[in-house]
């Protein structure tokens, strides 16, 4: 399929739907990089605090060994996060961006101060479950934004300098988790949260026009939801994406769920965790700016597949090198950061290939794609980073299966054709 011509914002940035100017490029980019990043700062800031919480809840003692329990604050959020699109997307089709907007960034901050006083375990998991179900709005909007406004090319290259600025915040979340629990309690990274929800609550209430015009709205009834599904299902392109990139981003999610365990317990880094984290965070991000330069001369495709080409083999020679010799730090680190970058070549890529064919449903389309690439990968996630006993050949050997098995979903889908420029 050919690229379509983008949406393009007019010099005078005005949308003829708008009531009110478009942010210019630069600020809209940074919106929507802050809208998506809610979810990413609800897992990633957390991530120092698990044992501290799994003590405070009762699931550990102070001085005990980790428990794969403790996973379930992470996986339990983003297990929230990703079914509730499939109702955000029709929502958001039928009543515009903004109104569904704004309610999911108020509950975001309303749970986010809720987990201060649970201690309970399934409590605080109860939750922690309903602000992913906030969250997911935030992110379904942000998205369905960037489609009603860019197509193609426009909107994979948009997307990577989205997902640039996004990416500075699991850089930095974990040492900003670090520093909070460096001069206060746990409990205060749920009042860090809350803040980042309102300011965004106020940010886009002020600066974010309407990108949705009436007469192009879905009407909210199960008939035209289940036709609308029914449409993604139908777009070969569309359905083949949106499963491959629920099962590679299973990868993504076991390890953010175990990387606490691994750097404190495999390489007993518990101290300086922030700082490698942050280090293969940043191999991320440099991928999706280049992703965002390069995407539009070499195409898609070519990027996303040979990606995941890279990213099944580097996993695979770092699972066969640890489980023949032992887990080394200074091994480990490089080859796995390579790996985690392949990310950032495959995730805006698959998306905007996902999205393109059904750009009158952007809503719905978004969702589907968020449902495949949260709740999906998170129960895969949970699968593989359970398997965790000390070592981090377990996560390898998830890495490299998932990675065939996209690789397999994406020919069955492309009938056989990888690397096609388009």
């Amino acid at each position: 399929m050919a690229d379509t011509e983008p949406t393009a914002i007019p010099p005078s940035g005005v949308l003829p739907v708008a009531k009110r100017p478009v942010p210019g490029r630069s600020e809209l980019v940074v919106m929507i990089a802050g809208l998506m990043a809610l979810n990413a700062f609800g897992i990633d800031i957390m991530l120092p605090a698990l044992n501290e919480i799994a003590h405070a809840v009762g699931l550990t003692a102070p001085g005990m060994e980790s428990d794969n329990r403790q996973q379930m604050i992470i996986f339990s959020y983003v297990l929230g996060f990703g079914a509730p699109q499939i109702i955000w997307g029709p929502v958001s089709d039928r009543f515009g961006r903004r109104g569904p907007l704004f309610v999911a960034l108020v509950g975001y901050s309303i749970t986010a101060l809720a987990c201060i006083v649970m201690r309970d375990f399934m409590a605080l998991l109860i939750m922690r479950f309903l602000q992913g179900v906030f969250a997911s709005g935030g992110r379904l909007v942000a998205v369905s934004v960037v489609r009603d406004l860019f197509a193609g090319r426009q909107m994979a290259r948009f997307m990577s300098l989205v997902m640039t600025i996004f990416m500075v915040v699991p850089i930095l979340a974990p040492g900003i988790g670090q520093i909070v629990l460096l001069v206060a309690p746990w409990e205060a990274i749920f009042v860090v949260l809350a803040a980042f929800g309102i300011v965004m609550l106020i940010w886009t209430w002020y600066r974010l026009p309407e990108t949705l015009p009436e007469d192009a709205r879905q009407p909210l009834n199960l008939g035209a939801a289940l036709g609308a599904y029914e449409q993604i299902i139908k777009s070969r392109v569309t359905f083949g994406y949106m499963c491959a990139s629920g099962v590679i981003f299973g990868a993504l999610f076991s390890f953010i769920a175990s990387s606490e365990q691994i750097f404190r317990e495999v390489f007993g880094q518990k101290e300086t965790f922030a700082l490698w984290f942050a280090g293969v965070a940043g191999t991320l991000a440099c991928a999706n700016f280049l992703n965002s330069r390069i995407v539009e001369k070499v195409g898609m495709r070519r990027i996303s597949h040979t990606a995941l080409l890279v990213f099944t083999i580097m996993s695979a020679i770092l699972a066969v090198v640890t489980h023949f010799t032992t887990d080394n730090l200074y091994v480990f680190f490089p080859i796995f950061a390579l790996c985690f970058g392949c990310f950032g070549l495959m995730g805006s890529n698959f998306s905007a290939l996902a999205m393109e064919p059904l750009g009158k449903i952007a809503g719905t389309a978004s969702a589907a794609l968020g449902f495949a690439t949260t709740t999906v990968s998170s129960l895969i996630a949970m699968a593989i980073a359970n398997q965790y006993n000390g070592t981090t050949v377990p996560i390898m050997l998830g890495f490299v299966s998932l990675g065939v098995i996209s690789l397999v979903i994406i020919l069955i889908t492309e009938k056989g054709k990888l690397f096609s420029s388009r």
